[in-house]
């Protein structure tokens, strides 16, 4: 069976997905995740409780309990969605990186997506990747806040209009690259860092900044990388940090920058490889949505006019244009004539739809304008009067009737001729499309359109309102494109990892009572034998022995932890903060 046909348990808020989204959506298999796995989302969890209770806005803690978010456990996304049900949410597990606009328009559905893959023990502090301890313990539990999830909601609404560059889109596959063989087992160091030289390269020289390079600055900055408060006295409450045993503590230090939150931070670039060198403080959730309006403000989805055609135009993407009178106009843009800063005539190549209120017209699917569409815009030359605000006499006045053989001269030398088949209008009697016969376009005695066979339909407006990313009509075209990829199955384990993920079992086991007969003390010998570099399975067994005030085990295993120190010193931190961990709970115990 393929990952396609394989089924999610679904609820009220994922059946309102469109098909094109649940094509990102990937089975969470939970019986995939190791007892390594357990253990390094155990000792993030623990961690960050214990540290992030004293410096996380007091969203978090308890939105940990309101999302479903266990301290010993993987989540499981069924569980989850029971409880993020009451709050209006539902959580999917995706297929690691997903396009940003895909990815905020899940936002949009109040759906937020979870990489249900989980970083490797030796990235335990800090992953480029997304996985389950980013998206999981990072972004959900803040949206038990009311006023941050309706933000985030509103952000993917605005976010996935916003109009990409065609650089966007390489950067997004080198980065999705290198989140996929950083966290494969088996890559070369070599290859880790010919694919960071990529993203660095492509990232120094993305040119003028696209609208979603823009948006995805706010979110980065907001969403993943927030902090909230005041500059002096900061909280963290962006899931990036949230989730980073590293830079939750780095970022509160005066060594990272804290600025003011303004509209500036859309223009402030990132570095996904990088801790951040600085971080922008807002004073509550409220302003976000404030910053985020004004920023929607200069988009194109609000402006339209010739800048937005041109940035459809630069996308080489499906983007749509909407007129003055509602008509909206889905494709692939080419190619803009302009007069005195406005657009005179619009074209698309390739399959184009039409529609009103994000309803494709009947008769004007992609099967219609397969080969693209073009389309005379603005008014009339020497009549003050646009036709979308003509009445029925005054269309008649000047000869705009079915059955006439007419010529219409628009500002900018375009000239169209053809005789008048029939108009289509809007609910409210207004005139949005002239369908001609016989029909001929030309811009300066250059005919850009002739057909003596079939008909020519004439969109009616003055102006073009607004541009942004993606199809008026979801389904006007098949924007299922996305192939799953499969999971590493723990068959690829060698023998040695399947025997430590054993150790890891018994004690994980031992733990929860499930089975008591073990000796610890035999399995510790086994570790320190067999696997002497590794170290959380040992801090495990601490924390054991600690509890039934096994001395002799336990200064054993401190011992052994000291040499492990010794001879890795990157893991020594790591190691401190695990045992001091397990010295606070004894003494609270």
């Amino acid at each position: 069976m393929s990952l396609k046909d394989r089924a999610y348990e679904s609820n009220p808020v994922l059946d309102k997905l469109p098909q094109h989204l649940r094509q990102y959506i990937k089975p969470q298999n939970y019986e995939d995740y190791s007892p390594i796995d357990q253990a390094v989302w155990r000792y993030v969890m623990r961690k960050n409780l214990d540290y992030l209770s004293k410096v996380a806005d007091a969203s978090y803690v308890g939105g940990l309990k309101k999302t479903g978010i266990s301290i010993d456990h993987i989540p499981n996304m069924y569980g989850m969605n029971r409880i993020l049900q009451e709050i209006g949410w539902a959580a999917v597990a995706v297929d690691g990186f997903i396009p940003p606009a895909a990815f905020m328009e899940f936002q949009a559905y109040n759906v937020l997506v979870i990489a249900s893959d989980i970083r490797q023990l030796e990235n335990i502090e800090y992953t480029p990747a997304p996985d389950i301890i980013h998206e999981g313990a990072g972004h959900a539990p803040i949206i038990a806040n009311p006023e941050y999830a309706e933000y985030l909601r509103r952000f993917g609404e605005i976010g996935c209009k916003a109009i990409s560059s065609a650089k966007d889109f390489e950067l997004y596959e080198a980065v999705r690259h290198l989140s996929i063989i950083k966290e494969a087992e088996g890559t070369s160091q070599e290859a880790i860092e010919k694919a960071e030289k990529q993203v660095e390269h492509l990232q120094q020289n993305m040119g003028a900044p696209s609208e979603m390079a823009l948006i995805r600055n706010l979110h980065w900055w907001t969403v993943e990388y927030g902090l909230i408060g005041t500059v002096e006295n900061p909280k963290i409450y962006g899931a990036g940090l949230l989730s980073s045993i590293g830079e939750s503590t780095w970022c509160l230090t005066d060594q990272v920058e804290k600025i003011p939150y303004t509209i500036e931070a859309a223009h402030t670039s990132f570095d996904i490889t990088k801790p951040q060198p600085q971080l922008f403080v807002t004073p509550n959730f409220a302003f976000l949505s404030q910053v985020l309006e004004d920023f929607a403000n200069t988009m194109a989805l609000r402006k339209g006019g010739l800048d937005g055609i041109q940035k459809l135009i630069d996308s080489k993407d499906l983007g749509t244009l909407e007129l003055s009178t509602g008509l909206q106009i889905s494709g692939n843009f080419d190619k803009v004539i302009a007069h005195e800063g406005k657009p005179v005539y619009v074209q698309t190549s390739g399959p184009t739809a039409l529609a009103f209120r994000e309803k494709e017209l009947i008769g004007h699917g992609v099967e219609k304008h397969a080969e693209g569409f073009g389309t005379p815009i603005g008014k009339l030359k020497g009549i003050n009067l646009a036709i979308e605000d003509m009445g029925p006499r005054d269309l008649k006045a000047y000869d705009i009737f079915e059955g006439k053989t007419i010529s219409l001269e628009f500002e900018g030398d375009i000239k169209l001729t053809g005789k008048i088949i029939t108009g289509t209008r809007n609910l409210q009697g207004k005139i949005l499309l002239v369908t001609f016969e016989h029909c001929k376009v030309t811009h300066k005695k250059k005919v850009i359109f002739e057909s003596n066979s079939g008909t020519y339909s004439m969109a009616v407006g003055q102006a073009v309102v607004s541009a942004f990313n993606g199809p008026a009509d979801l389904n006007s075209f098949d924007l299922v494109s996305h192939e799953l990829s499969e999971t590493p199955s723990s068959g690829q384990k060698t023998p040695q990892q399947q025997r430590l993920e054993v150790l890891y079992r018994r004690i994980r086991d031992w733990r929860e009572g499930k089975d008591q007969t073990i000796s610890r003390r035999k399995i510790f010998e086994e570790l320190k034998e067999d696997f002497p570099e590794d170290w959380l399975l040992s801090i495990e067994l601490y924390e054991l022995a600690k509890k039934d005030n096994n001395i002799a085990l336990s200064e054993a295993l401190l011992d052994h932890l000291e040499r492990v120190k010794q001879q890795n010193p990157k893991v020594g931190h790591l190691i401190d903060d695990g045992l001091e961990l397990v010295d606070q709970s004894t003494i609270k115990a």
